[in-house]
């Protein structure tokens, strides 16, 4: 039992993917690891996953087995495994709007005359792959339409871990079940980030009876994701995206605001996030919660992508096209349908026992 997968851009989420599934591979199936829904999901172990095709627009990556790439810079995620050549070579992504003008020098951007990008549609299915994983850059609106437009023509399903609205536009979908093929997204929520913190704790208080008022959070950051999001013609949709996953739970309307804040090119990987809640509780009376939250970025995300993984192969196994509710409302930020994460985590339990469609 093999899980193809193919991936767009080698960076720091790439690294602590790949890393990740090497490092559990041989874990038992009573093992309980963190991040993971579980070690068995369905009938996939995470040994299954097989690393098939990767794309990047950095020179010093292109041509580099996967294994070296991941820890090429500007790449910094933490090294947490050993891997083994794959015997992956990284191809040179098509550029498009994936690399914003302050990036060229930071991504160590190719140019025409060092490389020449394959078509992407053809190396998925040259490589028979079951789905791409989309880790591109936030803002890469073309980027990400191309992408997804190649697995269509490759016939492969499409995981978007971007803030680029696919699994949760409604045409791309259709296009997607019309393929019968399955897609997920949008913008991955990490395993303890900022946002499933601020979520939780907007779940307490509403159902605790408290009036939320105002609520914002900001984030920093020292990776080449936050460089990247100092250009703000970049985050329209990134604050569209975290904001409507903290709104989602408020059933009436509330002053909010969530989004990259800055760089801080000394924290590395580290991410540190601020949330604030201000709110009324009984006879009237305030409530503010002020919380700070530091992890490291990348592998904070890589458990959740998984468990995505494995579970849209289960749903290419059923022959399941279009949004994956269950495991996109679980695993991202802006799904198709939004739910309390509790919720969610059912939904994608009865799908893998095959109690709902998709």
């Amino acid at each position: 039992m093999v899980i193809r997968v193919a991936i767009a851009g080698v960076g720091n989420c790439a690294s602590a993917l790949v890393q990740g599934a090497e490092h559990y591979k041989n874990a038992t199936n009573e093992t309980e690891i963190p991040g993971l829904m579980h070690v068995l999901f369905g009938n996939y172990h995470i040994r299954d996953i097989h690393f098939v095709a990767a794309f990047d627009v950095n020179k010093l990556k292109i041509g580099k087995d996967l294994s070296e790439a991941i820890f090429t810079e500007p790449n910094c995620c933490a090294k947490f495994s050993e891997v083994p050549r794959l015997g992956i070579e990284v191809l040179p992504a098509p550029i498009l709007d994936s690399v914003a003008p302050h990036m060229n020098e930071p991504f160590k951007v190719y140019n025409l005359t060092e490389a020449d990008p394959p078509d992407v549609a053809d190396v998925l299915a040259e490589t028979k792959a079951d789905m791409l994983v989309n880790f591109l850059p936030v803002g890469s609106f073309q980027g990400t339409r191309h992408y997804a437009q190649a697995c269509l023509d490759a016939g492969c399903a499409f995981v978007n871990c971007i803030p680029e609205f696919i699994a949760s536009d409604a045409a791309w979908a259709r296009r997607f079940e019309e393929k019968r093929l399955p897609v997920a997204g949008d913008d991955v929520k990490s395993q303890i980030g900022a946002t499933i913190i601020h979520r939780t704790l907007i779940d307490l208080l509403v159902s605790r009876g408290v009036k939320i008022e105002k609520t914002y959070q900001l984030n920093v950051g020292g990776n080449t994701d936050f460089l990247n999001m100092v250009d703000m013609n970049r985050l329209k949709n990134k604050k569209i995206s975290k904001t409507e996953a903290l709104t989602s739970l408020i059933p009436y309307e509330v002053d909010a605001w969530a989004g990259p804040s800055g760089h801080v090119p000394l924290l590395g990987d580290t991410k540190i996030c601020h949330a604030h809640i201000q709110g009324r509780k009984f006879g009237n009376t305030p409530v503010t919660i002020d919380l700070k939250l530091t992890v490291e970025d990348s592998p904070d995300s890589a458990g959740m992508v998984i468990d995505v993984i494995r579970a849209v192969k289960i749903a290419l196994d059923r022959g399941i096209g279009g949004s994956l509710t269950s495991i996109s409302a679980y695993a991202f930020k802006h799904p198709p349908v939004q739910v309390p994460d509790y919720t969610a985590r059912q939904e994608v339990e009865d799908f893998i026992q095959g109690k709902r469609e998709r």
